[in-house]
């Protein structure tokens, strides 16, 4: 029976593969999904016949579109895997759900290996559609089931108005300010620099800039809004027993956040912790490390009130103060108390969605990040979602 408290020890990362991240990519989606499974199956030492399960998230119930191109089925085809389970789907907790699944996949004993995989294509649709992801282009099919139907009619055409709410709330409730949420586009805009494999590596930012930045959905500028790309993200979880002996030291899954104790809501939830708060205190109450353990935090930056949210709910400091822990920028930076995206996040690294932030907190964890290498550290989280999706790992090196 899956048990987060036990999940240290069935469970391992044992490699991790990401395509080039284009804006746009000259590949197909298939294309950079192929390269990053390459990548990944080398690193950890794997061949394509000892992948025994697959899974992402969401998976080919969105038919193909550019928020998901490739599913389980059409990388088991294309592969050529044998495979004893595998699974995809939009319903679990956020960008997470693929590799939480194979992780109990593994945990019961149904799998040996499982590869876990995120592609997105949205920067070449955008040439062709600049629609393509509005919440007005979601008003039929499985997505009139998430209420998008009944926000459309007042002009949330976006996710951006969404998240504007819950900015504008914690404006309100704590004082937060412009100048403080702008570290974080900040500080991701400079880890960047420092990422090869970043979308904005030679584009400089500073807060100045951030302020001068058109209002999108107030209080939230351009500048707080993730930039579309083409990429594709692996990671592979192992058996812990046989991760032991393979080629990278393994990073065991300490604990898993993801739970959902409100509704399932975009706004009758609350609108100052969303999800993350259920989904954090369950990854804390499955694990004896406390925030403090904690070397680099990798969190959620589909928009960058989402990170301040998150950080307060994973207990790096108080509900409310985010704003006070975030300003000057200093805490959050890379040599400070709480690196947050090292690899520049969704905001200028990509919108690699989810499975980025685990490639990138590994890749820290293994001291593989070159310039933008965190000092040694053993525990990274990852948390990803906004809303009523989100899900958190915590992330330990070696068995």
């Amino acid at each position: 029976m899956f048990n987060t408290k036990t999940i240290s020890k069935t469970v391992a990362i044992s490699g991790i593969g990401q395509s080039e991240v284009g804006r746009p990519s000259t590949k197909t989606a298939m294309q950079l999904t192929i390269d990053a499974c390459k990548q990944a199956l080398d690193d950890a030492g794997l061949s394509r016949d000892d992948i025994d399960g697959i899974a992402c998230w969401p998976g080919d119930n969105n038919n193909g579109d550019a928020f998901s191109p490739v599913g389980p089925s059409a990388l088991i085809s294309t592969l050529g895997l044998k495979v004893d389970w595998y699974g995809g789907g939009y319903e679990g907790p956020g960008p997470l759900a693929g590799l939480i699944n194979g992780a109990m996949a593994i945990d019961s004993g149904l799998c040996k290996h499982v590869l876990v995989f995120r592609t997105i294509a949205e920067a070449s649709k955008r040439l062709t559609d600049k629609t393509s992801s509005a919440l007005s282009n979601k008003t039929i099919g499985r997505d009139s089931s998430f209420s998008w139907q009944w926000y459309t009619p007042f002009n949330v055409l976006s996710g951006v108005n969404l998240m504007a709410m819950y900015a504008q709330r914690h404006f309100h409730e704590f004082g937060t300010t412009s100048e403080q949420l702008g570290q974080i586009p900040v500080t991701c805009r400079r880890n960047a620099q420092l990422n090869p494999n970043a979308v904005f590596n030679n584009k400089p930012m500073t807060l100045d800039d951030y302020l001068a930045s058109r209002y999108i959905s107030t209080p939230l500028r351009l500048l707080d809004c993730d930039v579309h790309c083409d990429a594709s993200t692996v990671i592979i979880l192992s058996r812990a027993d046989i991760a032991k002996d393979m080629r990278n030291e393994p990073i065991t899954i300490e604990s898993i956040g993801a739970a959902l104790h409100q509704s399932w809501s975009w706004d009758q939830i609350s609108l100052t912790g969303m999800a993350t708060q259920d989904a954090a205190n369950m990854m804390w109450q499955g694990t004896d490390l406390k925030p403090s353990d904690v070397g680099t935090a990798q969190l959620y930056d589909g928009f960058s009130i989402l990170t301040l949210i998150w950080m307060e709910s994973l207990g790096f400091c108080g509900i409310g103060e985010g704003g006070a822990f975030i300003e000057g920028g200093q805490r959050i930076a890379r040599n400070g108390i709480l690196p947050i995206n090292t690899n520049g996040g969704q905001l200028s690294g990509g919108r690699t969605h989810g499975l980025g932030y685990v490639h990138e907190a590994c890749t820290q964890l293994w001291g593989r990040a070159g310039d933008r290498q965190v000092t040694e550290h053993q525990i990274s989280v990852t948390a990803a979602g906004g809303g009523p999706l989100a899900g958190c790992l915590l992330l330990s090196k070696g068995i």
